[in-house]
């Protein structure tokens, strides 16, 4: 995987568009420029958060003693039923979580934009390839900063794409990251019989 496949890929399971609906009922009641503070403090809460498991992941893994194709197909499984929720939506979004009141890490830092499946991605993509640490971190900077600028003009985007517009864009996405899904989780499989053989 280079990095421009794992930044996009990262960015298919923030699914911000998806998202949107959701940050913007979170927020409704709260004034406009106290709204647009809270995201950012929420997207540097993520950022943090996705950067940690970037560069621990490998050393919980190591403790846990769990193998690299162990993690592939765990991360194809959860990243498919992501995407399964993306497709047929649900009440509160694919994670599941909505709030009335102001929110702090949850649930907007977390699991909505640095939710469990992308945290498993970021885990799955060092644990590849240790020695390019540095791709990792542009990847998921990348995809975070495409997210953050989306979710800050989340009124904009709304507005443009429109409910309708909002849930093809969410669905187009899901499927894509059903295909990632499971081309991560035949990786995991044809390694695990190639280590077994």
């Amino acid at each position: 995987m280079d990095t421009w496949s794992a930044a996009i890929m990262l960015f298919f399971i923030m699914d911000p568009l998806g998202n949107l609906p959701i940050f913007m009922s979170v927020l409704k009641g709260i004034p406009s420029r106290r709204r647009r503070i809270i995201v950012a403090r929420e997207l540097l809460f993520s950022l943090a958060i996705m950067l940690l498991f970037l560069f621990s992941g490998q050393a919980v893994l190591d403790f846990l003693n769990v193998r690299q194709e162990t993690v592939s197909v765990a991360g194809g499984i959860v990243l498919f039923l992501i995407a399964i929720r993306m497709i047929f939506p649900q009440p509160g979004g694919p994670t599941g979580h909505s709030s009335d009141s102001e929110p702090f890490l949850v649930p907007l830092a977390i699991p909505l934009v640095a939710g469990p499946s992308l945290l498993a991605a970021l885990i799955l993509i060092a644990n590849q390839d240790p020695t390019r640490m540095t791709d990792w971190t542009i990847a998921a900077v990348s995809a975070w900063f495409v997210s953050s600028v989306i979710l800050m003009f989340s009124g904009l985007f709304h507005r443009i794409l429109g409910e309708r517009g909002l849930t093809a864009v969410e669905r187009l996405m899901g499927m894509i990251l059903a295909m990632i899904s499971i081309q991560m989780f035949l990786d995991g499989i044809a390694k695990y019989l190639e280590h077994s053989a």
